[in-house]
């Protein structure tokens, strides 16, 4: 199985995971209930303006050495810790362009990759997508997934509530949003997917006490895909319409997460 999605829309891009831009659609009700609005005053400014709240003095230093990750608005992704899944240990690791861009390159060229993400092409297709994150105002975060000191999947991190992807589902302040491509196709089909799903969304939560909910959405087709999100505990919540595919909105509760 290979999860991923259809391509990012972080990269200045009105569409896209498991993301794609939005429809002008109202929101859909969502089934979870409560949606009341509670952001602080650096996130209301940040919204506003399109910047990003001062990062704390006590910020730790990345391993890149760019102030940028240490200042994102998902609660400092480079400091987050490891997490042990039945595959091995497993950690998000900062993309740095001048280090991993030829692997990230590799895997976008990958027809069954490329098919979702649309990234195919030369480097400098990948280049210009990941350095629009990289230089953003840090709502959205790329990442290498590292299992046992191989890197062998990207994830890409976001505020959901901050993204386009707000217009097309009722969202709540600190939603988190994920996107994952396998790269290699041994990893694929065998349950790895699930297992760095549930641990990259339980990362989330155990790093980022304001939010309550990790979203996906992935295409509606890709049945492996939401296949993987409900055995990593996400529930189906609700099919949206985006510019370039109906999409399956996969929610992650905080409040559920124990439970499924």
């Amino acid at each position: 199985m290979s999860i991923h999605p259809d391509h990012g829309h972080h990269a200045g891009h009105e569409a896209d995971t498991t993301a794609a831009a939005l429809t002008a659609e109202p929101p859909r009700a969502d089934p979870a209930g409560d949606d009341t609005l509670d952001l602080r005053v650096d996130d209301l400014v940040a919204l506003l303006t399109g910047g990003r709240p001062t990062p704390p003095a006590t910020a730790p230093t990345s391993d890149s050495g760019d102030s940028r990750l240490d200042g994102d608005l998902l609660d400092s992704v480079a400091s987050w810790a490891s997490a042990d899944t039945r595959f091995g240990g497993f950690r998000l690791v900062p993309v740095r362009l001048g280090r991993d861009l030829p692997l990230l390159a590799r895997w976008m060229n990958d027809p069954a990759v490329a098919a979702f993400w649309e990234l195919a092409g030369p480097d400098t297709v990948t280049a210009d997508h990941v350095r629009a994150q990289l230089e953003g105002d840090g709502r959205s975060v790329p990442c290498l997934g590292v299992l046992d000191s191989t890197p062998m999947s990207y994830f890409e991190l976001y505020r959901a509530d901050l993204d386009p992807l707000a217009r097309a589902y009722p969202a709540r302040p600190h939603d988190t949003g994920i996107h994952l491509l396998l790269g290699g196709v041994t990893d694929r089909g065998r349950g790895v997917g699930t297992a760095l799903l549930r641990a990259v969304a339980d990362l989330v939560l155990d790093h980022r006490p304001r939010c309550t909910r990790v979203v996906a959405e992935p295409d509606i087709r890709n049945t492996p895909s939401v296949s993987a999100f409900l055995s990593a505990g996400f529930r189906y919540a609700a099919e949206i319409d985006l510019p370039d595919k109906r999409a399956a909105l996969m929610i992650r509760d905080r409040a559920l997460r124990h439970v499924l």
